[in-house]
């Protein structure tokens, strides 16, 4: 039991609430735009538990494997010295194992949802693994990230349907710059290690004051994108509730995080954005159901 705690801490289990509610409006958005009888319930739920399979498995291959590439940088930063490989918890090799573990089984889920995500899903691990490298060599790895968890509408919605549509492409363009916003403000805790270790990052690029402007441009377009998906799904009152408390939440971990001020930085992160997705996806997916 002690193992399984320590790989679901290696990975950051709890962090799956970020992207999994928007995985799950993409999924239902998918069931909502078939027709009905293309499948029987059996073979939905069947999916259902793909693609929860493939969400689980990626973001755990991505975790892992960024832990395993930054070992030696998270040894030396005091923040990160606690995680699971610097204090030897996990071994390095092991790690690594359990992230081929993981792609192995994504990749063969994917098999058995459809040809078209089984042929995408090497373009996403590419993508989930290749952010890992980013801050290594360029200030954008942020929205890298927020790429890598925003293909989960959309592959939630090619799970069933089978087909791209503008509709959880406009979520995952919501996701991709809510991501990258929130993850520039987390970034703020290492500009000095990042500068002294020449990791790269937009606090350490622009300074903190102008990365949380730059995050609040993000959250701007990301509340955008979601006003528009709104407007053009149709959708009825639980879906702009769910705005409000998305847009809310938004605003709120920018009233908390300050350049001179970090000191709430994980609220913003953590409770802030948790609040946000978990909020968002029941009521959109509620909106859908009931409208």
């Amino acid at each position: 039991m002690s193992t399984i705690k320590n790989y679901l801490s290696l990975v950051k289990f709890s962090h799956t609430i970020f992207a999994m509610p928007f995985a799950m409006i993409g999924f239902t958005l998918g069931v909502q735009s078939i027709n009905i009888h293309q499948y029987t319930f059996a073979q939905i739920l069947l999916k259902f538990l793909l693609v929860l399979v493939c969400m689980i498995t990626a973001r755990s291959a991505a975790m892992a494997f960024n832990r395993y590439l930054d070992r030696s940088f998270d040894a030396k930063n005091p923040r990160t010295a606690i995680r699971e490989i610097p204090r030897g918890i996990i071994s390095a090799n092991n790690a690594l194992r359990f992230t081929i573990i993981n792609c192995i089984i994504f990749i063969a889920a994917t098999f058995f949802i459809n040809k078209l995500c089984f042929a995408l899903s090497f373009v996403a691990l590419f993508v989930i693994l290749f952010y890992s490298y980013t801050k290594r060599f360029t200030a954008l790895c942020h929205l890298v990230l927020g790429l890598g968890l925003s293909l989960a509408p959309i592959g939630a919605y090619l799970a069933i349907t089978g087909r791209f549509d503008l509709l959880p492409v406009l979520f995952s363009i919501a996701v991709i710059t809510w991501v990258s916003g929130f993850d520039i403000i987390y970034a703020m805790q290492d500009v000095d290690f990042d500068n002294s270790e020449n990791l790269h990052s937009i606090p350490t690029a622009l300074g903190r004051k102008n990365a949380l402007n730059t995050s609040v441009l993000l959250h701007i377009i990301s509340a955008a994108a979601v006003v528009t998906a709104g407007v053009y799904g149709r959708f009825g009152i639980f879906y702009w509730l769910g705005i409000a408390v998305f847009i809310g939440m938004l605003i709120y971990q920018h009233l908390l995080v300050k350049p001179n001020d970090l000191s709430k930085v994980n609220i913003a992160f953590m409770t802030a954005n948790g609040i946000a997705s978990i909020v968002f996806g029941v009521l959109v997916i509620a909106d859908l159901i009931v409208f």
